[in-house]
């Protein structure tokens, strides 16, 4: 049966379209039940004994959700107690438009075989398709849809088989209306809170039911205590007119009363605005898309510029505004723990998240007794204007608080970082074992098996994804490979292994645990570079000079057999040992010598070395502690891989532009704004050093001449200073983008090729590398440079959340290594001065810390600051960034939910004051070459 769709839609030029479109109706869709013998089905989804044990429902029954109650519910329909749902199409669609993460886990909630969910594609079934009536809303249309196809189902299924088993269909709806009308039309209905209150299997899932906006409103206070968020369509239209900005949100960890809004210009364009007091916040939550008002000058309050809490806030110079209404919550589940209230028999507590730029959620709960000391998820349902804090409830446990297991699980969830166990469908397309190379396979490969090639890689390293060689031509020139893991080969576009693989966008290496992007078959195994096995490469091989000049690139799809797999201390020590001549010591030469000439080049073209401590940690093989930190030393070899890498990716990221001008992915680096660099330039100017900064090399020259006699260690803490001031590198498409320079490497063009089995990003690098020399072909999404940008955006976002995740657990296994070694003294130097306190760098485990001079109960402290020096003088003692000091270092476990490394000025002494710290952190690790 045929159906027409008729509407008109308004053209670019103002004219008006007629547009039809064909909509066919079916009688071949069937039900999904197990009970049924009318349809036709060769399989079925919903059981046959569908009993959920319920006080309202006792006996098998089938629940049909409406939309909001899927929007709203997701927590609760995902309890394992909840099975034999039938999805409507109305519902799914619905859902698909209004939120894209509750739409996700309704797909993998169908997918789930244990959870006998059920889709009925009630719009093109022609019994329950509708027309929407004169009059009627599209919102009204949908709930007599859901209505209609709800009823269909119950008479649908009223077979004598079906009526022995004595089963039901529900529809489950919080909508009044809805509801009074289903009874009408005699379904069996009922709210969401009435049914899962009737529930005896799982009393607890209560917990998890979100408020309704009517149900916040009773919880919260009588008297207004926000302005009324604008309507949409207002703010549609004042951001039209220039009278609101758009912009996202972000709360400040340190001062609940403080926060930004970025906004998105062209380039330069882009800026900060100042949020300040919480009638400005107005209720929005950090990552928030907001409409803001900018507020009159007289209205301006400086910015805190002090150390408020554990920390320092800066904010960057902007104007002032204030929130006006919500554009898109970007609300998720959040991890932390409850603070039971003490009130006796209370069910109302507040949950603190861990995340401290989010506002305390107020939940109802029966378990408080139990969830006290857990880390728990919670859900944020809705923010009233009458109320100090958003309402929400509890979504699951994670575990005992201080647990290594339940903080791990802690740390990637609140970054963000997918690490559930790859499904089956995902390990359906990986290669059956054994496996070996074909004569299919070397069809276009080079065979360079005869090749003295080796890897180079940190201890333990298993997912080697670089090998290299070298080797003196007849003519007198060298010839250098680097071979890099073919993972494309394995993953192929578009099937579930590589969208799983796209979605994670990188592995992140924990302390004692690493989350694999790709399954360990491939990133462990066939696709790692391991020596004395056959494997597939991609290889970017030059001609060069004595004097690093290449004279040639080729690039080609190869197989080799690696010749040893050595440690960068293993491949150092034969560098060094003039006894061994073999040809691997040989080619480690030859690469080690080019590499030297290639580095100095690159330093002298404005390429900048920057500096930073970045900590190992010795793990107790059976408990899995950390029994020894220390910083990382870096050798010859370390620089060695790097230049070859580095020249890599910037010979494939020509290539690469070269073909695809419009869709090759590149990344840059860019520039910071002048203003980035004013605390180095002040810093230095302190020891009577000027910094000059008008360009990257610039910036070089002027930190390598940057000594003080007598202070070894004061050009490295000057260069980690300066790599405070950098940007963020990021990947972008070549078609979206007019500016490709890399300022730190001082390069034109570059990108990411050399680790593909732990960046998806090089993937794609391959890919087009290999369509561009003939090796593969083309899919549709490769050229395309706006899908191109869009997966670009997600691997910058992967990143950076895999660093603050590599930094947590950073954090945490420091808190380990300090928590039964007492109270440690140690030298320290001072890395930033602030208005009441100071922050201390401690080299030696890569720690900063704050010792505090006033606040927290302490008074009559005289403290004078000096932003220009930049100092602070403490009673008749002054400090200035770069001093030495000794402090002491603990841990203060005396809050389970914020564990802390407390630290305590030890010398200088300054009569009456010794104020500890709060909180000592990791310092953020080195941003390596960008390799």
């Amino acid at each position: 049966m045929l159906k027409s769709k008729t509407f008109v839609k308004k053209t670019r030029s103002g004219g008006v379209m007629k547009i039809v479109r064909e909509h066919y109706l079916r009688d071949d869709i069937w039900c999904g039940s197990e009970v049924c013998s009318e349809c036709k089905q060769e399989s079925t989804v919903l059981q046959r004994d569908a009993c959920i044990e319920s006080n309202l429902c006792p006996f098998p029954h089938y629940l049909v959700p409406d939309t909001n109650v899927v929007l709203h519910q997701i927590d609760v329909l995902e309890d394992p107690v909840i099975r034999n749902v039938i999805i409507l199409q109305t519902v799914m669609q619905e859902v698909r438009h209004r939120s894209a993460p509750v739409y996700k886990r309704l797909k993998d909630l169908i997918h789930d075989k244990e959870k006998h969910f059920y889709t009925f594609t009630n719009e093109h079934h022609r019994e329950t398709f509708i027309e929407r009536e004169p009059g009627e809303s599209a919102n009204d249309r949908n709930d007599r849809a859901i209505r209609v196809a709800a009823k269909w189902y119950s008479q649908h299924l009223k077979t004598p088989e079906a009526e022995a088993e004595g089963l039901r269909v529900v529809l489950i709806t919080n909508d009044q209306g809805n509801k009074a009308k289903a009874e009408e039309s005699g379904l069996l209905v009922y709210r969401c809170e009435e049914y899962i209150k009737s529930l005896i299997a799982n009393p607890e899932l209560v917990d998890r039911l979100a408020l309704s906006n009517n149900e916040q409103n009773e919880i919260s206070s009588s008297k207004v205590l926000f302005p009324e968020h604008l309507p949409l369509s207002r703010i549609q239209a004042g951001i039209k007119s220039g009278t609101f900005l758009q912009g996202t949100f972000r709360a400040s960890r340190d001062n609940y009363l403080e926060a930004t809004v970025f906004v998105q210009g062209e380039g330069e364009d882009s800026t900060e605005i100042i949020l300040q007091g919480l009638q400005n916040l107005n209720r929005a939550v950090h990552q928030d898309v907001v409409a803001v008002q900018l507020l009159p000058r007289d209205q301006w309050v400086a910015p805190s510029s002090v150390v408020l809490q554990d920390d320092v806030f800066n904010v960057q110079k902007g104007e002032r505004g204030k929130v006006v209404g919500i554009i898109k919550r970007n609300w998720r589940p959040f991890c932390g723990m409850l603070n039971v209230s003490q009130i006796k028999e209370s069910t109302r507590h507040l949950f603190t998240p861990a995340d401290r730029r989010i506002p305390r959620i107020r939940i109802e709960t029966r378990q408080a007794s139990t969830l006290a000391g857990q880390r728990i998820m919670v859900a944020i349902d809705g923010w009233p204007k009458h109320s100090r804090y958003p309402n929400g409830h509890f979504v699951r446990s994670l575990g005992s608080a201080g647990d290594k297991e339940t903080e791990t699980e802690v740390l990637l969830l609140e970054h963000d970082v997918p690490h559930q166990a790859f499904s089956q469908a995902v390990l359906s397309f990986l290669p059956k074992m054994p496996w070996t190379i074909t004569p299919e396979d070397m069809v276009k490969r080079e065979d360079l098996r005869q090749l003295t090639v080796c890897s180079v890689d940190p201890p333990g390293c298993t997912d080697i994804d670089d090998a290299l060689h070298c080797r003196e031509l007849d003519n007198g020139n060298f010839e250098v490979g680097v071979h890099i893991a073919d993972v494309s080969h394995f993953i192929r576009p578009g099937n579930a292994l590589d969208k799983e693989a796209a979605n994670r966008g990188t592995t992140v290496y924990l302390c004692g645990r690493r989350i694999d992007m790709v399954p360990e078959l491939l990133s462990s195994n066939l696709c790692s570079l391991r020596s004395n096995v056959e494997r597939m490469a991609f290889s970017c091989i030059w001609e060069m000079n004595h004097n690093a000049e290449i004279l040639k690139t080729r690039f080609t799809k190869s197989v080799i057999n690696s010749k040893a797999s050595l440690t960068y201390a293993e491949a150092q020590m034969r560098i060094d040992d003039t006894s061994m001549n073999d040809d691997i010591t040989k080619s480690l030469r030859g690469l080690n010598k080019l590499a030297k000439i290639l580095k100095r080049r690159r330093i002298e073209n404005g390429a900048l070395t920057l500096s930073s401590l970045e900590v190992r940690f010795h793990i107790d093989s059976e408990t899995h502690d950390p029994i020894d930190l220390q910083t990382k030393e870096l050798m010859e070899t370390n620089s060695m891989v790097e230049e070859f890498m580095l020249l890599a990716n910037i010979s494939v990221a020509q290539k690469i532009y070269d073909e695809f001008s419009e869709c090759a992915l590149l990344r840059k680096h860019p520039a910071p704004p002048p203003s980035n660099y004013d605390i180095l330039i002040k810093a230095a100017k302190s020891k009577g050093l000027e910094i000059h900064t008008d360009s990257a090399k610039a910036l070089a020259d002027s930190l390598d001449v940057a000594k003080v006699d007598g202070f070894s260690y004061f050009n490295t803490l000057l260069r980690i200073l300066a790599t405070r001031c950098m940007m963020q590198a990021v990947y972008f498409c070549s078609g979206m983008d007019s500016d490709f320079h890399h300022y730190g490497l001082a390069s034109s063009i570059y990108t990411h090729f050399t680790s593909p089995i732990r960046r998806y990003s090089d993937i794609i690098v391959h890919r087009l590398l290999a369509v561009a020399i003939g090796a593969d072909s083309t899919y549709p999404d490769l050229m395309d440079k706006h899908k191109q940008s869009a997966l670009c955006n997600n691997l910058n976002y992967r990143h950076k959340m895999a660093q603050y995740a590599q930094r947590a657990s950073v954090a945490f296994h420091t808190q380990l290594f300090f928590k039964n070694r007492g109270i440690l003294n140690e030298e320290g130097f001072i890395l930033f001065v602030r208005k009441n306190a100071i922050i201390v760098l401690i080299p030696k485990f890569g720690l900063e810390g704050t010792v505090f001079f006033d606040g927290k109960g302490k008074t009559g402290v005289n403290l004078r600051f000096d932003e220009e020096v930049p100092s602070l003088t403490v009673e008749q003692h002054t400090f200035h960034m770069f001093d030495k000091v000794n402090v002491t270092i603990s841990l203060d476990d005396s809050n389970i939910q914020h564990q802390k490394i407390r630290m305590a000025l030890l010398e200088p002494v300054i009569p009456g004051v010794s104020v500890p710290a709060p909180e000592v952190e990791p310092q953020p690790k080195k941003p390596k070459l960008d390799r």
